[in-house]
């Protein structure tokens, strides 16, 4: 069983910064992908972020390239999401979540369906 339990949503004006933290325990975390992904009102949960277990590959939505940035530390067993440059479209909830399903410790989860666990999310609102 893993519990996965993020932190550091907030309030902020558009332009600003933010960086969220996803700390897992439980279980193995280096073996796991990880994942962020975001649910806005009245909108389906999409992906945003991953990262591989071993920490060296990354995949992003469109949205957010460029602005965003995933990481992990294995040794602190804690996976973050650094956001600049936010925009009022990207208030959300925003989950963290986890799977051992993938090819290799270099293999990235982009789907929802493929993820094992989930955290219980985190609010950001960005003002205009």
């Amino acid at each position: 069983q893993v519990q996965l339990v993020e932190s550091g949503g907030g309030l902020v004006q558009a332009g600003g910064s933010l960086r969220l933290s996803c700390a897992a325990s439980g279980r193995t975390f280096s073996s796991d992908a990880m994942g962020w992904f975001r649910q806005a009102p009245g909108k389906e949960r999409e992906f945003v972020a991953a990262v591989s277990a071993s920490g060296g590959s990354t995949s992003y939505a469109d949205s957010v390239k460029g602005r965003f940035t995933i990481s992990r530390a294995n040794a602190k067993m804690t996976a973050y999401l650094q956001m600049n440059s936010l925009k009022p479209e990207d208030t959300a909830v925003y989950y963290c979540a986890s799977t051992s399903r993938v090819s290799s410790r270099y293999s990235v989860s982009v789907s929802p369906r493929a993820m094992d666990y989930w955290g219980k999310g985190t609010l950001v609102t960005v003002s205009s």
